[in-house]
């Protein structure tokens, strides 16, 4: 079992410092959140509880055990103590009453740390922005990287680049069915049914499955909101289609990538490049296989491009960095990545047929920090799935 990186740079240093604010992991499912915690927990000297919430618990259950946690301090004359609450979020309004004991026990001096996890990162970000302003914070969890599946798994690039990231799955890609149900109907569709349409307005959901299932076959494509709009069997305006996007960026599912402009109303304007965030859910709605696709280089130029972008959506995100895409005619630069108002342009070639022209417009266009060629000609796609991307801006 390896460590993440949040394991020590985050959690584990967070809980050991003094009190301060309610520790908050979040992330996609089947991601290892609880698995983290438990490994934290395993190796920390404070006393702690953990408790799991469920949806038939009421939001007093909360004042219940935090009083249980005062009255253990106060018996065995504990000076601090953790309290950990995994799926918090099935409690209704938990964050008022998490809100009431937090400050309470700030205004009395009780040493008591919090720490809440659970799997719809929607609905705990909606309780936090909403009652908790101030008193958090956020350990953002992504997808698992090609370096740790390879570690953990013995992933080669082309697994990683076609299966993704997602550990559970791990042991079952040998049998490519069983492989694509598990992700479709324990990854996907419980993310769609918990976390956006529990959390949201979702007046369609079959109109939103129909996005999110078409919108993973065509990873890494311009698909302007009109035409998507044609394809689907269910009726939709195209600003309900876009607000529907949205959500399954929330949901860390699929995101709808902008241009770069200058300006940010031109970047809304424009034709959204869709990417998936774990290449997983790229293949698990396709029915070509691994072999067919690994040999066909246009197909597998189309999944090396995924890889990489859903690897610079999940890490920005750590970072907040913006990920965009650059096209002007017949010029495109697959990614951008801006951040602290520098840019950086990034061309991904898998083979020699592709072009790079679009890199060098670009580059005597706006006079990126870096333009970069990932795969044929320039780094390896192995060597920058690994790569902090950070260090683009150094």
């Amino acid at each position: 079992m390896i460590q993440r990186p949040y394991y020590e740079d985050m959690l584990r240093t967070r809980l050991a410092e003094d009190r301060r604010f309610i520790q908050v992991v979040a992330g996609p499912r089947q991601v290892g959140k609880t698995t983290l915690v438990q490994q934290v927990l395993g190796t920390i000297q404070i006393p702690y509880s953990f408790y799991t919430a469920d949806t038939e618990q009421e939001g007093t259950w909360i004042n219940e055990i935090w009083q249980k946690e005062r009255m253990e301090m106060r018996f065995t004359g504990q000076k601090e103590r953790l309290l950990v609450i995994d799926e918090v979020q099935k409690i209704r309004n938990w964050s008022e009453y998490v809100k009431k004991q937090w400050d309470e026990d700030t205004w009395n001096k009780t040493n008591i740390k919090l720490l809440l996890l659970g799997s719809s990162r929607l609905m705990i970000m909606h309780g936090l922005t909403e009652s908790l302003a101030g008193r958090f914070e956020l350990i953002k969890m992504t997808h698992w990287t090609y370096a740790e599946m390879h570690e953990a798994f013995k992933f080669d690039l082309n697994q990683y680049i076609y299966f993704g990231g997602y550990p559970g799955s791990a042991n079952l890609i040998q049998d490519e069915h069983r492989w694509r149900r598990y992700v479709r109907d324990s990854i996907a569709e419980p993310s769609i049914t918990k976390d956006v349409l529990e959390t949201s307005n979702v007046y369609k959901p079959a109109l939103l499955r129909q996005i999110f299932e078409l919108g993973c076959s065509y990873s890494t494509e311009l698909l302007s909101l009109t035409k998507l709009q044609g394809q689907l069997q269910d009726a939709g305006n195209v600003t309900t289609i876009a607000s529907y996007l949205q959500l399954l960026k929330e949901a860390n599912l699929l995101a709808g990538l902008y241009k770069y402009a200058n300006d940010d109303s031109r970047k809304r304007q424009s034709v959204p490049k869709l990417q998936v965030y774990n290449n997983a859910l790229y293949n698990a709605y396709s029915r070509n296989s691994f072999k067919r696709v690994a040999t066909d280089p246009k197909q597998w130029g189309h999944q090396v491009e995924s890889a990489v972008g859903a690897y610079l959506i999940s890490q920005a995100e750590l970072y907040d960095m913006n990920v965009l895409y650059w096209r002007q005619n017949d010029d495109e630069v697959d990614f951008v990545l801006e951040w602290n108002n520098e840019i950086a342009g990034i061309e991904v070639k898998s083979n020699h047929e592709k072009m790079t022209r679009g890199l060098v417009t670009f580059r005597n266009l706006f006079h990126p920090k870096l333009a970069l060629i990932v795969g044929h000609e320039g780094i390896s796609i192995e060597t920058f799935l690994q790569t902090d991307i950070r260090k683009l801006f150094e």
